[in-house]
Parts: C-alpha cells; sequence; structure tokens
C-alpha cells in the first residue's frame, strides 16, 4: 500500500494518514532529495536559476507538503502515537535542513546564480537567491567543520528541548482539573462554563463540575467567577503550569529553558553573534538590539501614566487591593456599570457561524473574493471544515481549513499554518492551503448546537483570517518567498491585527451577528457601547504586552553563560520596570510561554506590537479614504498582501502608506494621550 504522506498530488489525505508513516515518508523522500541534490550539483558546471533554483524549490515545497500534515496533526489531535511519530521525525527534518544550509558547494551554486544575474532580473528571483544566500550565513555555512557539525548537533537538540517544552505544557494543562460539589462556588459563571464543567465530570464519572485548564473555561472563571478564591485556584494553576511550582515534576520546564537559551546564545555565537537577539535580528525589519529596547520602552513610556490612571480607577471601584487573579474580573464588572455592557451579553449575538459568514461577506467587499465550503473533504475531526476561495473572475486560488474548538489533547492558543505554499515554476500552478485553528467554547447544546462567541473572540478570529489572506491572496509563484514565507518575522503580524480594525466597525459587526434567541443582528446602541468600552483597560494591557515583549528580548540580549542570573530573576528585573501589580512568588510566566521556548518568537515576541503600530497606521488610510474604500484595499493587497517576501517590507509600506510609520496612530487606537 503507497504511503498516504507521499501522495502530494491533492489535499492531504487525512482519513488514511497515520503517525506509522511519518518516519518511512520523511525518510525516503529526504533520501531522495539528497541523490536528487548530488546530482544538480555534479551535473551543474554554470547554475542558473532555472537549472538549480527551481528543481530546489520543487524539492523544498514537496518536503514542506509532507512534513505539514505532520506538525499539524501532532498539535491539534494530541495523541501519544502523534506526538511519538513527531519527536521520531523531527531530527531527521532538522539534521536535513541544517545539512542543506551548511552545504559550501550548494551555497557557491547559489552565489554564482546571483553573479549571473542582470540588472533586469525579476526582483523575485533576486529576493529567493538573496534569502538563501543569508540562510547559508546564518547556518554557518563559512565555518570549519568541527564548528559546523557543531552548530548542527545544537539545531537538532534544540528542537527537541523546544518539542518537550511545548508538549510539557501540554501535559501539565491536561493533567489539572478542580472538581467543584458545590453550585455556589461556580457563582458568576455563564451557562456554557457550567455545561462544559458538568460534561467533564460526567466524562470521568463524577457527580458535580469538573473545571478545567482549557483556554475558554480559564477565561470565564477569571472574567466571571464571583468568588475570589476560585479565581486565585485557576490562576495559580495557569501559572505554574510546567513548572517546579506544578503539579508534577515531570514536566518543569525549568530544565528545558535553561538548555534552549544556552544553545540559542551558543548557535549564535558559532555563527558571529554576540547574542541571539542580534542573530534573530538578521531576519527582521529592526536593525539593533537597541531600536528594539527603545521601541519597547517608548511605547511603555507614553502608556505608563494612562495604565496607573486606569489602574486606579478599577482599584477604586473594586474597593480592594487588587491581585493579578482580580483585574479581569473587575474590569468586566467596570464595563458593565460604566457602559452598561458585558461580553456573555454580547456573546449572543456571535454565533460562530454567524460571525464566519459576516468575515467572508467583508473579504469579498474589500478583495472581490467569494469563499464558500467544501463538502467531502476529508478532515481529522467532525467539526473541522474546509472551505475555497475564488477571486473576482470566480476562478479559485485557494482553500483552507477552519479547526475552531477548543478539546482536550489540542494545543492551546489560535494560529494559521501553511498546508500547501502557492507555486509556480514550471507553468503549472499549486495553489495555497491553509489552517485556520482557535480555540473557542464548542458547540452548546442549550444553544442548538451552536458555538457563541465573545466580542474578544471575534476578533481573534478576525486576526487569524488577516494571517490566512496574507496566505491565500499571494501572486508570488516560489514556495520559499510566496504569501507568509520570507516576510521578516516583525511584519507577520501586519496583515493580522490589521483586520482586527474592521471588529470594531458596526457595519461589519451588524453582518457578523444574528441573536441566538431571536436572530436580530447587533443593535446599533449595544455596538455603541461596546465602542465606548473598547479603551477600558488598555493601556493596562498594552504594559502587560511590553512586560512579555521586554522579557523575551532582553533575555535573549543579555543571556550570559557565566552568570547565576536566571529566567526568572530577568523577569523580575523587568516587572520592576514595566508591571503594575506585582504578580506572587509562585509565578512562573516563563514555563508556559510556548511562544518564545517553542514557537517562532524568540527574540521576537516584540512584533506584535511593532506590527501593532504598521496595522495601526494603515488602517489609518482606510479611515481617512472610507473604511470599504476599494482602491485603498486595492493598494493594500497589491503592495501588502500579495508580495510575500518578494521585497523590502517597509518600501511595501510606504508604496501603500506613502510614508514611514509612527506609533501615534497605534496609541490613539488604545485611547492613550500622544504626547
Amino acid at each position: 500500500m503507497p504511503n498516504p504522506l507521499l501522495d502530494t498530488s491533492s489535499l492531504p489525505r487525512f482519513g488514511e494518514i497515520l503517525p506509522e508513516h511519518v518516519a518511512p515518508a520523511l525518510s525516503e523522500l529526504i533520501a531522495a532529495h539528497r541523490e536528487k541534490l548530488n546530482e544538480l550539483l555534479d551535473n551543474t558546471d554554470d547554475p542558473t536559476f532555472e537549472s538549480l533554483v527551481v528543481p530546489l524549490e520543487e524539492m523544498d515545497h514537496k518536503l514542506s507538503r509532507v512534513w505539514s500534515p505532520v506538525s499539524h496533526l501532532q498539535g491539534v489531535l494530541g495523541s501519544p502515537e502523534w506526538r511519538d511519530a513527531y519527536n521520531e521525525a523531527l531530527p531527521l527534518l532538522t539534521e536535513y535542513g541544517t545539512e542543506l544550509s551548511q552545504n559550501s558547494r550548494l551555497q557557491n551554486a547559489y552565489a554564482a546564480v546571483a553573479k549571473g544575474f542582470e540588472s533586469s532580473v525579476d526582483p523575485a528571483k533576486k529576493s529567493v537567491v538573496e534569502h538563501a544566500l543569508r540562510d547559508f550565513h546564518l547556518a554557518g555555512v563559512d565555518l570549519p567543520e568541527t564548528d559546523k557539525a557543531r552548530f548542527k548537533a545544537i539545531m537538532q537538540q534544540l528542537a527537541r528541548t523546544q518539542a518537550a517544552f511545548e508538549h510539557n505544557v501540554q501535559d501539565a494543562s491536561d493533567a489539572w482539573s478542580l472538581h467543584i460539589e458545590d453550585e455556589s462556588d461556580l457563582e458568576g459563571l455563564p451557562a456554557y462554563a457550567l455545561q462544559r464543567a458538568v460534561a467533564e465530570a460526567r466524562k470521568r464519572d463524577r457527580q458535580g463540575w469538573l473545571l478545567t485548564l482549557d483556554y475558554p473555561t480559564y477565561d470565564a472563571v477569571m472574567r466571571l467567577a464571583e468568588k475570589r478564591s476560585l479565581r486565585e485556584t485557576m490562576y495559580e494553576a495557569w501559572v505554574t503550569r510546567a513548572s517546579d511550582k506544578g503539579a508534577d515534576p515531570a514536566w518543569d520546564n525549568s530544565d528545558n529553558i535553561a538548555e534552549i537559551l544556552s544553545l540559542r546564545h551558543e548557535a549564535a555565537n558559532i555563527v558571529g553573534f554576540d547574542n541571539y537577539a542580534d542573530y534573530s535580528l538578521a531576519t527582521k525589519m529592526a536593525d539593533t538590539t537597541a531600536e528594539v529596547i527603545g521601541f519597547l520602552r517608548q511605547l511603555a513610556s507614553h502608556s505608563r501614566r494612562a495604565a496607573e490612571k486606569e489602574l486606579v480607577e478599577l482599584t477604586e471601584f473594586a474597593g480592594l487591593t487588587l491581585a493579578p487573579w482580580d483585574t479581569a474580573f473587575w474590569l468586566e464588572k467596570l464595563k458593565q456599570k460604566k457602559f452598561s455592557i458585558s461580553n456573555e451579553e454580547l456573546r449572543r449575538f456571535f454565533p460562530a457561524q454567524t460571525v464566519i459568514d459576516g468575515l467572508f461577506s467583508l473579504a469579498e467587499r474589500l478583495y472581490g473574493v467569494t469563499l464558500e465550503r467544501e463538502e467531502g473533504i476529508p478532515t481529522w475531526q467532525k467539526d473541522v471544515h474546509y472551505y475555497s476561495i475564488r477571486d473576482e473572475q470566480s476562478v479559485l486560488i485557494g482553500g483552507f481549513y477552519t479547526d475552531l474548538f477548543a478539546r482536550s489533547g489540542k494545543r492551546s492558543g489560535a494560529w494559521v499554518d501553511d498546508c500547501v505554499n502557492r507555486k509556480n515554476l514550471t507553468g503549472q500552478t499549486i495553489l495555497p492551503v491553509g489552517y485556520l485553528v482557535c480555540n473557542f467554547p464548542p458547540p452548546d447544546e442549550r444553544n442548538d448546537k451552536r458555538s457563541l462567541l465573545t466580542h474578544d473572540s471575534v476578533v481573534t478570529l478576525f486576526h487569524e483570517f488577516g494571517h490566512m489572506l496574507h496566505h491565500l491572496l499571494t501572486r508570488i509563484d516560489y514556495p520559499s518567498i510566496a504569501g507568509i514565507n520570507g516576510v521578516p518575522w516583525d511584519a507577520v503580524e501586519l496583515p493580522s491585527q490589521f483586520m482586527e480594525n474592521f471588529a470594531w466597525n458596526y457595519e461589519v459587526l451588524e453582518q457578523c451577528s444574528a441573536h441566538a434567541e431571536t436572530g436580530e443582528p447587533l443593535p446599533l446602541h449595544l455596538f455603541e457601547k461596546l465602542d465606548d468600552s473598547r479603551h477600558a483597560g488598555a493601556a493596562i494591557a498594552m504594559m502587560r504586552q511590553l512586560e512579555f515583549g521586554l522579557f523575551d528580548f532582553r533575555l535573549h540580549a543579555e543571556y550570559d553563560p557565566s552568570a547565576d542570573k536566571t529566567a526568572l530573576d530577568l523577569l523580575a528585573d523587568v516587572r520592576t520596570e514595566v508591571a503594575l501589580i506585582p504578580p506572587p512568588d509562585y509565578n512562573r510566566l516563563p514555563h508556559s510561554f510556548s511562544h518564545i521556548f517553542a514557537g517562532g518568537y524568540a527574540a521576537g515576541y516584540y512584533s506584535y506590537k511593532w506590527a501593532e503600530v504598521l496595522a495601526a497606521d494603515a488602517f489609518g488610510a482606510f479611515e481617512k479614504a472610507g473604511v470599504f474604500d476599494a482602491d485603498t484595499a486595492q493598494r493594500f493587497r497589491s503592495e501588502i498582501l500579495e508580495v510575500g517576501g518578494s521585497c523590502d517590507i517597509m518600501k511595501a509600506y510606504v508604496a501603500f502608506r506613502g510614508r514611514r510609520p509612527n506609533i501615534d496612530a497605534l496609541l490613539r487606537q488604545c485611547g492613550i494621550a500622544t504626547e
């Protein structure tokens, strides 16, 4: 029986792919690619883009298509078998990737291609080669063989350790639960959260209610539970996941954090950088560590006074000294009192499918595309759906899967990833396909098996769909720089955070809403209350994100292997600078900070705020011309969404906006004074 993973002639055969297919498929494909690479290098005396780069782009595209469903399934299914298959295959992929990047013959061939370019060469081709040459250097291609070997070993160990970090967070989260027998302890929780807690209890043959650490449950408790001790219990469980203060030392990430930081620092040193932050910036818009630290501190200095004012108001309203488990709860109460609105009231207007339909209508209005659900496409879960996207002439341009609801074993958070990258190297176009994943409350029996979203969740969905449009609307035919690929990490969040702005527009929300009982769209008077509440707690939230960004960047910029200073020590320094409410001593934020220890945001978490400035400034063009102005939307599409990594992103931004961005638009958007 042929291995279904190796069939890339269509969408992944999710109904047939099994964990045991993974290692054989990758081993076979990598062996074939090694042989093909040797043939290319042996038979190409005068390499050109077509003779060398095109075949390698084809090979990388094939490997990406085989690996993508593997990486995806281990994150959304959470089964031991998929995790084992992923962990077994990861070293194969890492070794091969480093081997390619350190291949001196291959680097010389790319350099020869670059040298042979004429001045009129397609800029996209030039970018493909320039990115490759940069990555050769970052992987240590120029190093002595002993250093190359050490760099390769570091990359393999990093891959293993980062995967272990993420798995510890998942296991610690899944293992924790709190059994409640007295319903009065759950006062304030909405029906959907109570129903979920009852279902969890019955699943484990228990009476009463069982609270777990899936994000919808945690969020509901922190915002709505009247019992302060319950909020504190949930908070402690959340911030001690996978740590020395957690329930099981087997999931403690302390050693993983130390090893990850040490390996990253050593790798950066080997290839000539003082620290991993400098190494990270080699592929970003920001130029220096000083620029990033200065940017974050500039935002903090503008935001601090507003955040302190918000905290004073919230403290006076609550009538007690606030702890970290109090802020979300009392902010929700304050919104209800000041603006006569609550997230729970708004949920009734936002059934998930209605929001999706309205979001698709917005995409059609802005960019002329149409999106339609396709039936009969194999998926990995019954509530996963597949959508096609067509252009203004109804020509198919791509598709994507949606996996929107929380479940045990599924990685927390929300994200978009590529399933297939756009490619047209030999006259045949392969269309882009992506995964859009969230962790919204599952469909509720009391609401006709619908999931009702808070407005915060609506914003999250718009954010992720912005990423998806970036992936799907690309016009670039070279996979390595198509869509999100090749885009500097601190610009990747521009399209997503830009899309969030539309979730604050009444015309859009009218189309995205239908009351669970009456079917009526969100009334204008409720939207006006929502809009009035937009800035409530915005400066506090800004300072919280700056805490994350400063911690991450300083952690990698200031790392000293000879010092005794730990990640927790550095975090304490950062919190002294920017935190408004001192956290308890047991807080172990780093131990579950997967963005920087297991994801792609190491020395890059600042990217959220960096790109948020771009997004707020870009949306200003729409506010000036008209939020749905077709010419402005087309310019944003052509200058930002379609170009992938084919050009300098700041030049692309200036081509769209007519000037460079500044932070004032973001500050105004958050209700923070710009002086």
